[in-house]
């Protein structure tokens, strides 16, 4: 059983997500299955709904999460109820749902707190910075970007303090885009520099391909298109090679971005319908707001503007980030449609929509989007 689960997760960690990984892991799970084994059922599904995020498979990869919460004796084990939140947490983030996502990352902490067993690594990752990781995620959606930026740097502090090289890899495998998020350039860039040199000393080739992406998003952020949509391009065809598809909506997002930038106005429109099918396709929910938020500025970018398209995909972005109760997409959507709007003359209804949406952050004050609702509103006046 340990055998087959060792050489499933390792062979994700080194190359990807192949049928061989997917297989020992399934052979593992029978294994413990036979034996009545809680925690390694528990561990498995977990690693079974891990393989299908990162394949790009966010509805099955739920469905492998809610399994680990039916295992047979699980309630009356604390460490196995702690690894199924952990699971579950993680998984309801990917498909929107983040208040249930962070109340399960919470109650995860909670069972682990009563658990006679101190040690939380299990199948190669220690859950402690797995769910560090997401909550900081969710601190982020839902409108405290301060605290993600804290809880991000703790997680990576204790990773790195265990000494557990596949837990560090996986915690800065996501730090640089929560750092991007904020709007923190130089931190981003400082973490997808160590998640290069770690990934290198430990042959992690996927997370080599993830840094080339964030790499590409930094400098399309930083102005240099042109560098930063080669950089995208090839991180995306290195991740569909291994099968490694779990962040390639952020990347596309970013190449879409960069596209237009240098006057590829009909790549970038057809990208971006693109990015919106697959999300819906496979369930990559949370990052519906942004990509429909997007859209509505390419819109805007072409040779014949589309205002009208324009705002119908402002809207619709803020639909949906009122809906999963993601505040930073919502002001980053209520940014873009309130500077349409003032630019048709709209001024009151400028007012209206992010005088609301920016009382309800109390943090964060040097956060971009923050300061670019604000610099609207005074330029108003």
């Amino acid at each position: 059983m340990h055998l087959q689960a060792s050489l499933g997760v390792s062979s994700m960690q080194m190359h990807g997500e192949s049928d061989p990984a997917r297989a020992a892991l399934s052979r593992s799970l029978v294994i413990a299955e036979t034996r009545c084994d809680v925690l390694s059922q528990v561990g498995l599904l977990g690693m079974l709904s891990m393989f299908e995020v990162r394949a790009g498979s966010f509805r099955t990869s739920l469905d492998y999460a809610r399994l680990s919460r039916a295992v047979d004796g699980i309630v009356e084990d604390s460490a196995a109820m702690a690894l199924a939140n952990s699971i579950l947490g993680r998984a309801l983030q990917f498909v929107g749902e983040h208040c249930e996502s962070r109340r399960k990352l919470e109650a995860s902490f909670r069972y682990w707190s009563r658990s006679p067993r101190t040690n939380e690594v299990y199948l190669g990752f220690d859950h402690h910075i797995l769910v560090g990781i997401g909550l900081a995620r969710n601190l982020w959606l839902q409108g405290h970007p301060a605290q993600a930026r804290q809880y991000v740097r703790q997680t990576i502090k204790d990773a790195e303090r265990k000494n557990h090289p596949t837990s560090l890899g996986l915690a800065l495998s996501w730090a640089p885009g929560i750092f991007l998020w904020v709007g923190d350039l130089a931190s981003a860039e400082e973490h997808a520099d160590w998640l290069i040199a770690h990934a290198e000393s430990h042959s992690f080739k996927p997370y080599l391909a993830v840094a080339l992406g964030y790499k590409g998003m930094l400098a399309i952020a930083r102005s240099e298109a042109r560098i930063g949509v080669d950089s995208l391009r090839r991180c995306l065809e290195q991740l569909h090679a291994m099968r490694y598809e779990m962040l390639n909506t952020d990347f596309k997002i970013s190449l879409v971005q960069g596209l237009v930038a240098i006057g590829e106005y009909g790549e970038g429109l057809a990208l971006v319908d693109e990015t919106i099918g697959r999300v819906q396709a496979n369930g990559d929910l949370v990052h519906m707001p942004e990509v429909l938020r997007v859209k509505g500025n390419v819109l805007l970018s072409l040779p014949r503007r589309r205002p009208h398209d324009a705002e119908t995909c402002f809207v619709q972005a803020l639909d949906w980030s009122r809906r999963q109760g993601a505040r930073s997409w919502e002001l980053r959507t209520a940014v873009d449609l309130a500077a349409l709007w003032a630019d048709q003359g709209q001024r009151d209804r400028v007012q209206g929509l992010l005088q609301p949406i920016l009382e309800q952050f109390a943090e964060g004050p040097d956060m971009v989007d923050l300061k670019a609702a604000r610099h609207l509103l005074t330029s108003l006046r």
